[in-house]
């Protein structure tokens, strides 16, 4: 995986802030065009560890904050926006995320933003249970438990909840890992009759590189209801 490709979210974060904007015209979506804001919203805000299979250890614990940038349906998001000014093709997400270590190579974590670009708060958390905890020679293996919600949007409120199992193999200061799991996203329009709930249930495939140099970094790419979300993440962790 090519660093390059996660300069856009970097990029899309820092335009965010003044570019916010409100979907307060979510009534005007068709069915079908309400199919393609769900989606776009689920690839968007579910839950994304953004971390190897391998658990932290009792002592240890993750403290970072990453950005991600999803592929979106940009003539969506102008009609849910009520106007013709948006101009991006990927909608930015910023997070601050902690993970802790617990005992039985078990760790949990929370994650929380404000999404500046569509004024709205995401929240999340996971338990992830290393069930192989790896070693100098094995990869470990984990599966885990994932929720987030999108809330904040007077028309739209949207719920994500998750499975899946990763790998990953340490080499030094370099940890790749992959996994494959399953996200049910469910978007419930507010106040709109004319509109009926979404649910996507997809499959998500991710893989990523974690690189530890003191700052510890996380790249990952995932892909999620035919949408592609590139993750950039910076903290410690030990």
């Amino acid at each position: 995986m090519k660093s390059k490709v996660f300069v856009p979210a970097a990029l899309l974060l820092a335009s965010s802030v003044a570019g916010a904007a409100d979907l307060n015209a979510i009534n005007a979506l068709s069915q079908s065009q309400f199919r393609d804001l769900a989606e776009n919203l689920g690839a968007a805000t579910a839950y994304k560890s953004v971390a190897p299979a391998e658990s932290l250890g009792t002592l240890g614990f993750d403290l970072s904050l990453s950005v991600s940038a999803t592929e979106i349906d940009k003539n969506v998001f102008e009609i849910a926006n009520g106007a013709s000014d948006w101009n991006l093709s990927m909608l930015p997400v910023p997070r601050l995320q902690a993970q802790k270590g617990l005992p039985f190579n078990i760790d949990i974590g929370a994650s929380y933003t404000a999404v500046p670009q569509i004024n709205a708060n995401l929240i999340g958390g996971e338990v992830k249970w290393a069930f192989l905890p790896g070693g100098i020679a094995t990869p470990a293996a984990a599966i885990r438990l994932s929720y987030s919600k999108l809330s904040g949007i007077d028309q739209v409120e949207v719920k994500n909840t998750g499975v899946d199992v990763s790998v990953s193999k340490g080499f030094a200061m370099l940890t790749p890992y992959a996994g494959i799991g399953r996200v049910h996203s469910e978007s419930t329009p507010k106040n709109i009759p004319v509109l009926q709930a979404e649910k996507v249930d997809d499959t998500r495939l991710f893989a990523g590189l974690n690189i530890n140099l003191g700052i510890n970094l996380g790249l990952e790419m995932d892909r999620y209801a035919g949408l592609t979300t590139y993750t950039l993440k910076a903290g410690v962790r030990f």
